[in-house]
């Protein structure tokens, strides 16, 4: 994290989205503030036509996103839709989907869990799309106790083998259009290219995947 956060200053940045835009990659997934937006308005300004697909809190103000040149879409955080779901709270977002919707931009859920997706498709909320973590990598050691028999000694961030056909399962279930992503196992997958050809094997013709890149 520290090498990465080192590497890309603001002028690496926008080198390396100007290199993907360059090669068919039109979109980035951000986040629509500080140092982050900078580096999109940066793009932006030099003559980049990629557009952001945001991130955001249930308790944003959602408006002024509205006003950002090539902001297309805002999802709700995976971390927090996940933490409301285990408290059986997801309804607390209902609105601020509702407020990303005013502001005139597709709206999605971001989560690291299949159950988030059954749910929101059994409430059948105004959703465009939902960010697909395939592997669910904050479960509490008593979820791992049950799943492995035991507790990692760390156990915050634990990626599980048979975590991404769950997902898949539920990808292909939904119509809406679902951006998988950490195929890679954030970083921990060595057989990149068959981490790939499982992921476009397994989701929809309309679905994509979102991978970081680290291109030093």
């Amino acid at each position: 994290n520290a090498a990465a956060r080192e590497f890309y200053t603001l002028e690496q940045a926008v080198k390396t989205l100007r290199h993907c835009e360059a090669v068919g990659i039109n979109a980035w997934q951000s986040h629509q503030s500080g140092k982050l937006l900078e580096i999109f308005q940066a793009v932006r300004r030099a003559g980049g036509k990629m557009v952001m697909v945001g991130l955001c809190g249930y308790e944003e103000e959602i408006k002024p996103m509205g006003k950002i040149d090539g902001l297309i879409a805002v999802a709700h955080h995976g971390e927090l839709t996940d933490r409301l779901f285990k408290a059986g709270k997801l309804d607390l977002i209902h609105d601020c989907l509702k407020r990303v919707r005013d502001a005139g931009l597709a709206v999605g859920v971001s989560t690291h869990m299949p159950a988030v997706v059954e749910a929101i498709e059994s409430k059948g909320w105004d959703v465009d799309y939902y960010q697909t973590c395939v592997y669910e990598r904050h479960r509490s050691a008593e979820e791992l106790e049950k799943y492995m028999g035991h507790v990692p000694v760390s156990p915050g961030e634990v990626y599980l083998r048979d975590d991404p056909p769950r997902m898949f399962k539920v990808i292909r279930q939904t119509k809406r259009t679902c951006l998988a992503f950490k195929i890679l196992a954030g970083g921990r997958r060595h057989d990149v290219e068959q981490a790939f050809r499982q992921t476009f094997a397994s989701i929809k013709p309309t679905d994509a995947a979102i991978v970081g890149i680290y291109d030093r």
